[in-house]
């Protein structure tokens, strides 16, 4: 496929160590090495008090790292087509849905089976900022980040309009936690945008490649975005591959 040429408005972050963008970029400049560890709790202070309480963790960091790309670009959350990115959805509401099923099946929890729907964080963001626009939610395995990537960046430009991607994975839960290395919740955002302006931030190539990129199966899939994060918080010219695949990769040009 030909390179497509995107430009980042904004971005948006959120870890336990690094609780927004800010504090990122400058750990990320000096070289801090990101510790999986935490059990701090994403604000998400677009959703009001009611849907904050009752929302579980990971959409409450789906929610705050989309907000702050959108506050970084400046642009309206409510009318920017958006891509969400997750690996395994929420992996400790589905273990106790699970849980509860294999004890005790009628007493299943509406609201927790509603929320163990992989595009619930999606659907929460757009009821939340009345956006009207399309929504995508998608799962590749470890290439989610890239999967995710690549389609925000089609979307801006075939529509020639800016687009929300937000990409996060919460810590391992339950079963799952003895395969999973994840020990805490990490989520990346940008608004992408195909036409330059005022707010460009970075500008990115991207090309699908039929090159594989090696990549342990239980990483946290946002941690293989960090050397991309490294070269826009140090404004360095960079070329990176992000697994996308088995036989596949996404190759990442960040232009200076």
């Amino acid at each position: 496929m030909d390179a497509l040429r995107v430009h980042i408005e904004g971005i948006g972050w959120w870890s336990p160590q690094w609780p927004d963008w800010t504090s990122a970029e400058q750990a990320l400049r000096a070289g801090a090495d990101l510790a999986d560890a935490g059990a701090a709790k994403p604000p998400a202070s677009l959703l009001a008090p009611g849907e904050r309480r009752r929302a579980p963790d990971l959409v409450l960091l789906a929610c705050e790292i989309a907000g702050q790309a959108c506050a970084a670009a400046a642009r309206p959350p409510g009318e920017l087509p958006c891509v969400f990115a997750s690996m395994r959805g929420d992996v400790a509401t589905a273990d106790a849905v699970c849980t509860t099923l294999a004890s005790a099946p009628l007493e299943v929890s509406p609201t927790r089976f509603h929320n163990s729907v992989h595009n619930a964080p999606a659907g929460y963001w757009t009821v939340a900022t009345g956006c009207r626009a399309a929504s995508t939610a998608l799962a590749a395995g470890v290439g989610s980040f890239a999967a995710g990537l690549l389609e925000a960046a089609l979307e801006t430009l075939a529509g020639r309009q800016p687009v929300l991607f937000a990409a996060y994975d919460s810590a391992a839960a339950g079963p799952l936690a003895e395969v999973v290395h994840a020990q805490a919740s990490l989520g990346a955002a940008f608004v992408l945008n195909a036409d330059p302006d005022e707010r460009k931030r970075a500008v990115l190539r991207l090309r699908h490649e039929p090159t594989p990129v090696e990549i342990d199966p239980a990483t946290h899939p946002v941690t293989a975005a960090l050397p991309l994060l490294r070269a826009l918080a140090r404004g360095e010219a960079a070329e990176l591959r992000l697994p996308y695949g088995t036989h596949s990769s996404l190759r990442v040009e960040v232009l200076a």
